[in-house]
């Protein structure tokens, strides 16, 4: 171990100016084991360091290398875990606690009494020791305090203490004096012995000559001392006279302080009487326009409005903490409810009052709309009543209990007035829609001045439907269309029905839209919040069709709802309720006048649905018109399928031909009417599907028609009433229909040919039969121009059957041909000249056809027909002239 101080000593901490007290090899407790030492050194040059430094042995070579340095004024504790048993244990706590485990247990003993020592002397017992025995200190402790009264010879710290480098130079300059220093060093130090004697007589006499110099310098302190108590009772007198004066300065300061504490308060209660003067001070005009201020002027609204903002002002401050403690901030507060309850009370008993009045003014003008279609405006009232918008947000935000009272009372007198309005509003429609007469205007007319309208919905529909009954003598269907003239479908009726529903609508949009807008202005009803509804709740249920049904039912428990937006529309909901089974009403009587009034209230429903879908698409307007939509679309569904089923129902005459049957024109003039009624509407789709299942619905029938009929051929009915439907397709253009007309087309060229082919038959019977026997020979093998030779088909038989067909007889059976195919067609769809031409192309095929199996089968006989191709032209065009 000492060599490895040594070698320590040299290798490291001499050349740092360090010297080596005490090691002890260590390695970190709880790990793999990896020796190392803990070094204990002080500094060489004053002041002296004391520190701690591990050292490591090198790896890669026999040589060691620092690795970490600690001061020893950092170490706060030993703990060596054990003062009663020997353990190799111990830590050392610097910034975190190192633990070591010791080689042995005198290496531990030895290091921790060094650092005892250091500690002693270096850092004044800074350091302190836990579980270290009492044994080791006491060992330690004599010579250390020997040392330190001796003033501290450093070398009794350890028995090695090298020489400095000047110790060294001195040494070596006596030596280099002496030459005999090294080869006789008795005699050296002889030498020195005796220097050293003549050094220490000089100074004892030195010290001997210094003794009256040291006696006058004693002197000289005696009265240095004398004249410091002096200086020290002068001092105490000036303490005390200070004193005095401390205790004045400090009544001074107290008193300085106590001052600036009273005007920082005072400051402070200044800015809180002013906070509370200037936020909770009402000015007497205020309090008086609260209450007594004129809610009928516009400066008394004006001022009411004001005082109503500042007493909000007033009661919505945030006190500061305490302030609601003080009397008269209680007072105010008191006064401030007392202003509230009384405002409150004015304003709703005044907009009551406004409320009932207006309603009477409004009903005593309604009989100057009763006469018109038309409804009153209500733009008087909304501009009346809007001049209190600010004053209801007010009563809204401080009484919600009279804001929703107040809301009921307006949508009660107001649902009243629009039940009046609405419902003579619909009667003069339905008359007008009913075209009435001046006996039914009777029954159901005018009286008086009050201008109201009597009779009951029921009986206007029981008129209504009579009325139409003498015009026609059942609901328009694609039959009746098919059998009635120009004049019988009152094509004015219907265009006066369509500009009636289009004024109701017109009527009733501006009114919604002008009323809805109102109540959101009036009751401030546009920001999203969680209210409590003054109304009903509606309740919504869906129905099958374009749109979900929207319907509101009323006399519901109220709840919560969440959005202002869903008040506003139920608010509407209540003033309108009306609206929606008066327009249901009508449309069921325009239903029962003419069926096909359907298509226009279709295409003017859904474009006000879509006008107000883009203004609003949550609107009332748009819920309601959407609600009354589907009820429209059922009765346009309706009015196809009873096409559909009066086609199916359809009976012919059995002593009649058929001609073109009544459904197929009349679903030309449908097409044509709703091809007008659906220009450029949104609904087209609608139409579409209603003409592909009406035109399925024309081909099953036209065909079903056509397989029962005993009178007219099978293919006459087919060809002329598809003809008659590809005509119609091709002049309207309808792109939905598209594939049914090229369908119609093909239907009409096939049983056109197939008319002509079973009509024309074999006109040249015997003829045809010679030459199909001669066919007959050729397929079974016979070369064509041996089979003259065949018995049954030589030339004399060949010229035989062609005698017996001369041009007279073929014209004569011509022209029975044609009065049968005449009494078969139809005069409207002109088809006679068309089927005449078709049997004449079929005749010069077949005359072709015979002229070269002559020429083929009989080559150089000189055999021709009676008659020529140009003969036959003839006779077709004479017998057409003739007819």
């Amino acid at each position: 171990m000492t060599a490895i101080k040594h070698a320590l000593q040299r290798d490291i901490f001499t050349p740092n100016d360090e010297r080596l007290l005490s090691i002890v090899n260590v390695c970190k407790a709880g790990k793999k084991k990896k020796n190392c030492f803990l070094c204990a050194t002080v500094t060489t040059e004053r002041p002296v360091q004391v520190k701690v430094v591990k050292v490591k042995k090198s790896d890669k070579g026999d040589f060691y290398k620092r690795q970490i340095t600690w001061e020893l004024r950092d170490l706060g504790e030993v703990d060596a875990k054990d003062p009663s048993k020997e353990n190799p244990e111990f830590d050392l706590h610097f910034e975190k606690v190192y633990r070591w485990v010791a080689s042995s247990v005198a290496e531990k003993n030895s290091f921790i009494s060094c650092i005892w020592k250091l500690n002693q002397r270096y850092l004044r017992k800074k350091v302190e020791f836990v579980n270290v025995s009492p044994q080791l200190l006491e060992e330690s402790a004599p010579r250390g305090e020997a040392q330190s009264v001796a003033g501290g010879d450093e070398d009794a710290l350890d028995d090695y203490q090298e020489l400095n480098a000047r110790e060294e130079q001195d040494i070596e300059g006596m030596m280099e004096v002496c030459n005999y220093a090294i080869s006789n060093a008795e005699a050296f130090a002889e030498k020195l012995s005796r220097e050293l004697q003549v050094l220490d007589g000089a100074n004892i006499q030195s010290i001997m000559a210094s003794e009256k110099q040291v006696n006058i310098l004693m002197q000289l302190l005696d009265r240095a001392l004398s004249e410091v108590d002096n200086i020290e009772d002068k001092l105490s007198s000036y303490e005390e006279m200070l004193q005095s004066v401390k205790e004045q300065m400090d009544q001074i300061s107290q008193s300085n302080r106590l001052i600036q504490i009273s005007n920082t308060n005072n400051g402070k209660l200044l800015d809180e009487i002013q906070f509370l003067v200037n936020y909770m001070d009402l000015s007497k005009g205020h309090i008086r326009a609260l209450q007594e201020g004129d809610l009928s002027s516009p400066k008394g609204i004006e001022a009411c409005i004001n005082a109503s903002e500042a007493l909000l002002q007033c009661m919505n401050v945030a006190l500061r903490p305490g302030h609601d403690k003080l009397l008269a901030v209680k007072q105010q507060q008191h006064l401030f409810s007392d202003l509230r309850d009384t405002f409150a009370r004015r304003l709703t008993n005044h907009l009551n009052n406004v409320f009932v009045h207006q309603g009477h003014d409004q009903s005593s003008t309604m009989s100057q709309h009763t006469a018109d279609l038309s409804l009153p405006k209500h733009s008087p009232l909304h501009r009346d009543l809007l001049r209190y918008a600010k004053l209801m947000e007010w009563l809204k935000n401080t009484q919600r209990e009279k804001y929703e009272g107040l809301s009921r009372t307006y949508v009660d007198y107001m649902t009243r007035l629009y039940e009046r309005e609405i419902k003579d509003f619909f009667e003069v429609a339905k008359i007008k829609m009913a075209g009435t007469s001046k006996e039914a205007k009777g029954k159901f007319g005018l009286h008086g001045s009050s201008g109201k309208l009597t009779g009951s919905t029921s009986s206007l529909n029981k008129l209504a439907v009579q009325g139409a009954s003498s015009r026609r003598s059942q609901s328009s269907s694609l039959l009746d269309m098919g059998n009635m003239s120009a004049s019988d479908l009152d094509v004015a009726d219907r265009t006066k029905f369509d500009k009636i529903f289009e004024q109701v609508l017109s009527e009733l949009e501006p009114l919604c839209l002008a009323e809805q807008d109102f109540i959101s202005k009036f009751f401030k009803l546009q920001q999203h919040a969680t209210v409590q509804p003054p109304l009903a709740q509606p309740e919504s249920e869906e129905m099958d069709g374009v749109t979900p049904s929207r319907v509101a039912v009323h006399n519901e428990p109220r709840h919560s709802i969440s959005s202002e937006k869903d008040l506003v529309r139920m608010m509407m909901n209540k003033i309108f309720q009306s609206i929606e089974t008066e327009l249901n009403s009508l449309i069921a009587l325009g239903d029962k006048i003419d069926s096909f009034h359907s298509l226009y209230m279709l295409v003017k429903m859904s474009h006000h649905v879509w006008t107000a879908e883009n203004v609003d698409p949550a609107s009332y307007l748009s819920t309601t018109l959407g609600n009354v939509l589907v009820t429209v679309k059922r009765n346009f569904d309706k009015c196809i399928s009873s096409q559909i089923r009066q086609m199916e129902e359809v009976k012919i005459s059995k002593k009649s031909k058929v001609g073109i049957l009544p459904f197929v024109t009349g679903f030309e003039e449908f097409a044509e009417l709703a091809e007008t009624i659906f220009r450029n509407a949104e609904r087209r789709g609608d139409l579409d599907k209603a003409y592909v299942k009406l035109i399925s619905a024309v081909f099953m029938n036209v065909e079903k028609v056509a397989n029962e009929s005993q009178k007219t051929p099978r293919d006459v009915v087919m060809m002329e009433n598809f003809h008659h439907i590809f005509s119609t397709l091709s002049r309207l253009k309808i792109s939905c229909l598209e594939a049914e007309r090229r369908e119609a087309k093909h239907k009409y060229t096939d049983h056109l040919q197939s008319y002509v082919i079973n009509s024309l038959g074999q006109p040249l019977e015997k003829l045809n039969h010679f030459f199909e026997g001669v066919e007959a020979r050729v397929a079974q093998g016979v070369r064509e121009d041996e089979v003259s030779y065949q018995l049954a088909f030589n030339k004399q038989e060949l010229r035989k059957v062609i005698k017996e067909y001369p041009g007279k007889e073929v014209k004569k059976g011509l022209d029975n041909l044609f009065k049968k195919v005449d009494k078969h067609l139809c005069e409207e769809e002109s088809l006679l000249q068309v089927v005449w031409h078709s049997m004449q192309d079929e005749f010069i095929r077949q005359y072709k056809h015979f002229e070269d199996l002559i020429g083929r089968c009989y080559p150089g006989s000189g055999i021709t027909m009676e008659f020529t191709i140009q003969d036959m032209l003839e006779y077709f065009s004479s017998i057409a002239q003739s007819h």
